[in-house]
């Protein structure tokens, strides 16, 4: 029973992401005639909610639609029609949602205003139920009616806001195969094999590319695997038709866009460089030459020299052609009425630009004219922005090493062997890892990456799971045990079975959920998003602000004209000063403090083992001053052995485990396990040779106190003392005194009643975890107190309490109890941490404004909390919370980088020091200085990278 159990906790994914939740439950709306009052409501609800694999039910009475939200693994939207038609109501039409996910690559945001318009974009496509866009990411993802619309559609709406978009997956990409075929020579070839693929079992979803003779097949790892569908292809030949398919790896386009646009960026500014060089050369470098400075100054006309001659058709090149993403991204931003970067620098370069321009012209014309020229200023800006961003992209790229690292853990080959009844190899053969299928059995040699989630069949091992779990210590692996992709196999050969591939591996989904957070948006970015919105527009006031307090007072003689070593027209001086506040104040910086940070913050986590399913969860873990604990499998090792077992009445060793065995075997809790482990080996020692146990009817479970049935004639009650007092069973003296003996060493006593009399009892013993101690210290020398919370008695709470150090203790406390807690500590100001594994934590996990699950805990536990711990160490607590004010503390921090910048510089770039010390931003300068605003929040985000965990238990 023990194994069998094991073996069933492997059909269990790690983590469940929402995309796979998207894929599983479909809602369909029907519209269902013959409604007339709330007992009809209750025919057609009665109906259809006992069939398997309906999720939810509601029906309206006044208009008679009902939408049902079911899984389509297990029933069709026309079973559940043809239900309700049996009811005696008639359907008129069926509206199926079937919610679809895709992600779309964006290219040309350049802050928080472009994010967001983005967002608003996709939120009007008829259809879209969610968009999320993620600026540092330059990703979006869209959750969709596929009814209503499709990806065309949603990147035609981000096109359509003058941003480039590519798709990148559709759906749950990860269970998709692309194969090359061969033998395709026509379209009746084409049919055959699409049918072929269509009809196998399993397959969801086909594409085929004519041009390229190649074809996509998504499919679902149950009941089919890349393998199988190569052989459905190639059983398709008839004749002299043959048809060969094989693997196919189309090419990367998220890669190679991201090397392209660096390419680009580079590209552009050596371009911007080859021309704005000289022009900044003829302006600021030869004057200083005396033999230089008389060429330049050579009249050709008028007062038209050749070194503003040339200046002008120097930066001509760099102001339209190089400079030319700068109107398109004017034109974008004021169409949809909003500003970002390039209305700044447009404005900026464009003021410098044409107001040389007419300096040129008035040269030409006049014989006594003198102006100052600002060419070298708006060449010189655009090659500042474009190498800013160049090293800004750069940078970015780096946010997201970790999870790169973690893509690249999978091995590109596996040893796939056939064995015989004796276990003896048959066949060895050498495939590529993407063709391995559910239950194959992989060979892993020493040293070899293990490339499949599965349970070890064969072979005695080390494995190093660090790259997932962040353990540094090799894990044993023997038969029955499991081992995750990724890891490495460290001395002996192992024989694995593949339970877990594609997307359901612990190593995909971990990807996957950091993806996903990496998208989502904490609420502290929402300070971003607010001043963003309003900071071009204030720039621009601020600029035009800045030329009116220059050139009025300059006009009307209040300051001296005298005030740099030669004379300054008023108009110019004001209008460099306008410029430079221009450009020094960029949103960009702003829009790239929170994301970034999260990005790494998020991929540390996950290769240490602490998944953090967004920035939501990781900015609040940093306010957390209570941690509430579960005991079992929290605080405890979670794997419960039973120490002794005795009779308190007539009834014989065998007969009690008899009882135990049979009413305790429905039961999922780890008590249970251990009890069934133990009373099964008991039945063995005392005679029994035959493993059958009598069946239980009535079987019940009493939530916090045990189980309950019926064993032939006999009403048999297996829990704690609740239980026995809640039916009446009276618990004698002798009972009272086992119970007290063993609750003191923190024992739990599992009573058994057999027709209102205790029979026997059961003592448990689940030792605590060796590194509980140290992380309660530790957790209160960081500020924060700790409280257990318990479905087990007072006595044993406090035992372990009092191993572990902790003062405040809520035993025998139902689920919703836990729930309640958590909520009454919330009532007190308190933001709560709750660390929980089993399904009767998962109300508390969700109440908890930070819940964590440990990784080895139930899936419902890891789905409804915000943090994973994967290695199921206590420690991680203290990292989560740590990491998170680590994380909370860079994102201040890039906050006064982004700020700072403007804030200091505008006043600056505004002339404020000018008067007094001579001192002032030129444009050029202010447009360096804008660049490097960005370039040092993205590089403050990085350090984070250098993170180490505050708490090391050996």
């Amino acid at each position: 029973m023990e194994n069998d159990g094991r073996v069933d906790d492997l059909k269990i994914p790690l983590l469940e992401t929402e995309e796979e939740e998207c894929v599983k439950d479909r809602t369909v709306l029907f519209q269902i005639s013959d409604i007339k009052c709330a007992s009809c409501v209750n025919s057609v609800e009665s109906a259809v909610r006992n069939i398997n694999g309906v999720k939810s039910i509601m029906v309206s009475p006044l208009d008679g639609r009902a939408a049902i939200k079911y899984a389509p693994k297990f029933i069709t939207a026309k079973k559940i029609k043809e239900t309700i038609e049996d009811s005696g109501f008639r359907v008129d039409n069926v509206q199926e949602q079937n919610i679809s996910v895709c992600r779309v690559r964006i290219k040309g945001m350049t802050c928080t205003s472009c994010s967001e318009s983005i967002e608003n974009a996709l939120q009007m496509v008829d259809g879209v139920k969610k968009a999320i866009v993620g600026l540092a990411l330059e990703e979006a993802k869209v959750h969709f009616d596929s009814n209503l619309t499709n990806a065309d559609k949603i990147i035609k709406a981000i096109e359509g806001g003058g941003y480039g978009a590519d798709l990148i997956s559709f759906g749950n990409d990860v269970n998709k195969v692309h194969l090359k075929v061969e033998g395709v020579d026509s379209a009746k070839d084409i049919d055959v094999i699409m049918s072929c693929i269509e009809l196998a079992v399993g397959v969801n979803h086909v594409e085929m590319d004519l041009t390229e003779h190649t074809v996509t097949v998504g499919y679902d790892p149950d009941f089919t695997g890349p393998r199988t569908l190569i052989h459905c292809i190639q059983a398709a030949s008839c004749g002299p038709k043959i048809y060969q398919a094989s693997l196919y790896s189309p090419p990367g386009q998220i890669g190679r866009d991201k090397v392209n646009e660096i390419r680009m960026y580079r590209n552009q500014f050596l371009l911007s460089c080859l021309f704005s060089v000289p022009v900044f050369v003829f302006a600021m470098v030869l004057p200083m030459f005396p033999s230089c400075d008389k060429w330049l100054n050579y009249k050709i006309h008028n007062m038209l020299t050749l070194g503003l001659l040339l200046r002008w058709v120097l930066s001509t090149p760099v102001q339209f052609i190089v400079g030319k993403r700068f109107y398109i991204g004017s034109y974008h931003a004021l169409r949809r009425r909003s500003a970002n970067m390039d209305v700044l620098v447009a404005l900026g370069t464009n003021a410098a630009y044409f107001y040389s321009i007419y300096v040129l012209i008035k040269a030409s014309t006049s014989d006594t004219f003198q102006g100052q020229d600002f060419f070298e200023t708006s060449s010189m800006l655009i090659s500042f922005i474009l190498l800013g961003k160049y090293l800004e992209i750069m940078a970015k790229g780096k946010t997201s090493d970790a999870l790169a690292k973690l893509t690249k853990l999978v091995p590109d080959k596996a040893y796939l062997i056939e064995i015989d009844t004796g276990g003896n190899i048959i066949t060895e053969t050498e495939i590529d890892t993407q063709l391995i299928q559910k239950n194959d059995i992989i060979k892993i040699v020493p040293g070899a990456k293990i490339p499949v989630d599965g349970i070890v069949i064969k072979g005695q091992s080390y494995a190093n799971e660090s790259m997932i779990t962040g353990e540094a210590r090799p894990v044993d692996k023997s038969p029955g045990d499991k081992v995750i992709s990724g890891t490495i196999n460290e001395n002996g050969c192992l024989h694995v079975k593949a339970t877990h591939v594609g997307s359901d591996t612990a190593l995909s989904q971990i990807v996957q959920l950091v993806e996903a957070a990496q998208l989502a948006k904490a609420p502290v970015q929402k300070l971003a998003d607010d001043i963003s919105r309003v900071f071009v527009p204030i720039v621009v006031v601020a600029a035009l602000i800045t030329w009116l307090g220059w050139y009025i007072p300059g006009e009307a003689g209040i300051y001296p004209k005298h005030l740099g070593p030669k004379v300054v027209d008023p108009f110019e001086l004001a209008l460099q000063f306008a410029i430079s506040v221009l450009v020094v104040a960029c949103p960009c910086a702003l829009g790239l403090a929170t994301p970034t940070a999260v990005m790494v913050a998020s991929g540390m986590g996950a290769s240490l083992g602490v998944l953090i399913k967004g920035g939501d969860a990781l900015e609040k873990a940093h306010k957390v001053k209570i941690v509430v604990f579960d005991k079992t499998g929290t605080l405890t090792v979670g794997k419960p052995v039973v120490v002794s077992a005795v009779l308190f009445s007539e009834f014989s060793m065998e007969e009690l485990c008899d009882m135990t065995v049979s009413v305790e075997a429905s039961s999922e809790h780890p008590i249970a396990k251990a009890v069934v482990a133990h009373a099964k080996r008991l039945r063995q020692k005392f005679g029994s040779r035959t493993e059958d146990v009598p069946d239980v009817k009535d079987f019940e479970v009493h939530v916090g106190a045990g189980v309950s049935g019926k064993v032939g004639k006999r009403t048999v009650l297996v829990g704690n003392k609740r239980l026995m007092h809640a039916c009446n069973v009276p618990i004698c003296s002798e009972v009272e005194r086992y119970i007290c003996e063993n609750e003191i060493q923190a024992r739990t006593c599992v009573l058994v009643s057999i027709d209102g009399k205790i029979a026997g009892a059961f003592s448990v013993s689940d030792p605590v975890k060796p590194e509980a101690k140290r992380v309660i210290s530790f957790l209160h020398s960081m500020g924060i107190s700790s409280i257990i919370v318990t479905g087990d008695n007072f006595a044993t709470a406090i035992a372990i309490a009092n191993e572990v150090g902790i003062d405040e203790i809520f035993a025998e406390t139902n689920p919703l109890g836990k729930a309640d807690k958590v909520k009454e500590l919330q009532m007190k100001g308190m933001t709560v941490a709750m660390v929980g594994d089993g399904i009767n934590d998962s109300p508390a996990l969700v109440a908890a404004d930070v819940g964590m699950a440990i990784g080895a805990g139930t899936d419902i536990a890891i789905e409804a909390a915000d943090i994973v711990l994967v290695k199921s160490s206590l420690e991680d607590v203290v990292t989560a919370i740590d990491l998170s004010r680590k994380s909370m503390s860079r994102i201040r921090l890039n906050y006064i980088w982004a700020l700072g910048y403007n804030i200091l510089g505008m006043p600056i770039a505004a002339g404020v020091l000018y008067p007094f010390t001579g001192i002032r931003l030129p444009p050029w300068l202010a447009g360096a200085c804008m660049a490097a605003s960005s370039l040092s929040v993205v590089s403050s985000s990085l350090l984070l990278q250098f993170y180490k965990k505050p708490l090391h238990i050996e």
